[in-house]
């Protein structure tokens, strides 16, 4: 079983190693892996605007009242 993760550069961090261990052949002879690099940078992204619209969704809505009052 694997370590929890406790926080997002931790996460980050294990998916960093784990697409490297899953896909050698996507790291280039330098080390680097561009497609791995891509994948987390989609996830970051996801993770900002779930972010943004979950705190839109959190607002408090205003009371209205109703039509009568006006």
């Amino acid at each position: 079983m694997s370590e929890q993760i406790h926080s997002y550069p931790e996460l980050q961090q294990q998916i960093h190693e784990d697409l490297r261990i899953q896909h050698p052949d996507w790291v280039e002879p330098n080390g680097e892996c561009p497609t791995c690099d891509s994948y987390e940078s989609r996830l970051a992204e996801l993770l900002g605007l779930a972010q943004r619209s979950n705190a839109v969704r959190m607002q408090p809505i205003p009371f209205l009242g109703h039509a009568d009052d006006h």
